[in-house]
């Protein structure tokens, strides 16, 4: 099996789902429908602020109206959609009508794949007439020896009937090589379009899960647990010749990914006042204060600030000014100052700060 390397030590074989091609160039809106989930992985990652709650994320943005997911995805130029969870099988009616309401605004070609555990026929039937076009099932590890007499037959073979790919997409799990290898020969026999190995990872709520199944990471800068990767480049190896298979590093993810789609993000989100970094930061200087519009006008007007590089920010009880004009004025200020380096998404996350002034 000829095996083709790809960005951050992903590799595969055969041809990419087309869900992986978008993620790879970062034109993938990630829309998580909600956090709740019947089925308890102990390796899920997700996190603590999403895991087992009725909540809807697109991309960091914490969605309360359908206005919000078009944003964020106007935000990225998405070019599609992948529609997680949780399981968003659990709220089929919801799922497919954010399917038809991404489809509706940016068209046919606007790809959508989804992830999800449910084999319920009626349930795929229904987020495939809305327009879903990939489908990623997720089975337990109980099947992995007998995918041929599970559900997951079935489910695949009427999801292709519904005009989808239809695939599946597993944890690459130190250990369970032998079981991984017959769950390949299955995903090939019952009509599969393709099988994703993902690495196993840590995540702050699946970490003592995995420690106490004896897991570790596989060096001090990674979360990644030991052993995943090297396991799952020996399966590809061995995988049915005409079963396409695409293992997924975590640095992938990360490297990838979510850098690029930051990097679409930040170019469509940032103002003269924000610097970009090469990995999709932006650099601003800030002032925190209780009355942020107060205090932006005047400085405004003491210091002859262009209004373009100068920012009231209420929600964050901030100013949000230029660096290198906050650098200059800022041994004048009452106030202490920094210099951030953030995240353009919507959450604002801060990864670097640095005081000047008092």
């Amino acid at each position: 099996m000829a095996i083709k390397k790809w960005l951050n030590g992903s590799a595969y074989t055969g041809r990419l789902p087309e869900g992986c091609v978008q993620c790879a160039r970062g034109g993938k809106l990630v829309l998580l429908v909600t956090g709740k989930c019947v089925h308890g992985c102990y390796y899920c990652p997700l996190s603590f602020k999403k895991k087992g709650r009725a909540v809807v994320y697109a991309d960091e943005m914490r969605v309360r109206k359908d206005a919000d997911i078009l944003e964020e995805a106007g935000a990225i130029n998405a070019t599609g959609t992948g529609v997680t969870g949780g399981d968003p099988l659990i709220q089929p009616k919801e799922t497919a009508r954010l399917i038809k309401l991404l489809k509706d605004n940016f068209g046919e070609r606007h790809h959508i794949h989804l992830y999800t555990r449910s084999t319920d026929l009626k349930t795929i039937e229904k987020v495939a007439s809305a327009g879903l076009d990939e489908i990623r099932f997720h089975p337990p590890t109980s099947t992995w020896k007998g995918l041929g007499e599970s559900e997951y037959a079935g489910a695949i073979a009427a999801s292709r009937g519904f005009g989808m790919d239809a695939g599946f997409e597993i944890p690459a799990i130190p250990g369970c090589e032998k079981d991984i290898r017959t769950f390949l020969n299955d995903a090939y026999d019952v009509g599969a379009s393709f099988v994703n190995l993902n690495e196993l990872e840590f995540s702050e709520s699946n970490w003592r899960a995995l420690r106490k199944r004896g897991f570790d990471v596989k060096n001090d800068v990674s979360a990644s647990v030991k052993g995943s990767e090297r396991m799952a480049l020996r399966l590809l190896k061995g995988a049915p010749a005409d079963l396409p298979t695409h293992y997924c590093s975590s640095s992938f993810k990360d490297g990838v990914q979510l850098r690029r789609r930051i990097m679409r993000r930040a170019k469509n989100v940032m103002r003269p006042l924000d610097v970009l970094t090469k990995d999709g930061t932006l650099i601003i200087g800030i002032i925190e204060t209780k009355d942020p519009v107060t205090l932006a006008a005047d400085l405004k007007k003491r210091f002859d600030i262009p209004k373009r590089y100068i920012e009231p920010n209420q929600e964050m009880r901030r100013v949000e000014i230029a660096s290198w004009i906050l650098e200059e004025i800022a041994p004048d200020l009452k106030k202490r100052a920094f210099i951030i380096e953030e995240y353009p998404t919507a959450d604002r996350l801060e990864v670097e700060r640095e005081v000047i002034g008092k």
